[in-house]
């Protein structure tokens, strides 16, 4: 299929060629759901903890004794069932990473690549290459170009200039193409992506 290429001012600059294996797939939101959660456990820091009954500082003597009280056995003042007592079975840090076969992962990044071409929320910019790194110029570029929350996939390599004055836009994320995921493909409204990050992400995916 072909699709419109655009230069950073707004001009037309051609047009390119994107697989349909990549681009022209039906989406399926089961597959996109599985990569994201993936993604998104794998992110988890797992660093939740509470104090077990071994671990509170009471002192570990028998409160009162056994029998004779007309109250309930208690063994000392960490059981759970006292206030500031130890937690029973809570979370302990952990991950909650799990498994996903590259195939697999591959497969969830070209349908959102698919979803987001047939949503029309696909741009095929020519170049990011900028003058001079400067936020302010850059702003005006994007608001000119109607993006407002945009994802830049650009080659191995991203232009250091344009990372530079994207840094402090908080509507604008820069990636390489090995950065290329799909929770933020999706995440993004618009999706753009250079000549040199469609020719990486067709090696990479095929």
């Amino acid at each position: 299929m072909k699709a419109d290429v655009i230069k950073l001012d707004g001009g037309k600059a051609g047009s390119v060629e994107l697989d349909e294996e990549l681009f022209g797939l039906e989406p399926r939101t089961d597959i996109l759901h599985r990569v994201v959660r993936w993604q998104r456990n794998n992110a988890q820091q797992g660093t939740h903890k509470v104090k077990t009954r071994r671990e509170t500082s009471y002192s570990t003597k028998k409160i009162y004794r056994q029998k004779g009280t007309g109250g309930a056995r208690h063994g000392d003042r960490n059981a759970p069932i006292f206030r500031k007592g130890g937690v029973y079975k809570g979370p302990t840090p952990r991950s909650h990473g799990h498994e996903l076969t590259k195939k697999f992962r591959k497969l969830g990044l070209r349908h959102a690549l698919s979803a987001k071409q047939k949503a029309g929320e696909l741009v095929v910019i020519d170049t990011i290459e900028i003058a001079e790194a400067k936020t302010s110029q850059l702003a005006k570029q994007v608001k000119n170009l109607g993006w407002k929350r945009a994802l830049v996939i650009d080659g191995a390599a991203v232009n250091e200039d344009f990372a530079k004055a994207a840094r402090n836009l908080a509507n604008l994320d820069v990636l390489p193409s090995m950065g290329a995921n799909v929770y933020d493909i999706l995440k993004s409204d618009t999706l753009v992506l250079t000549k040199a990050g469609v020719e990486a992400l067709e090696a990479r995916l095929k």
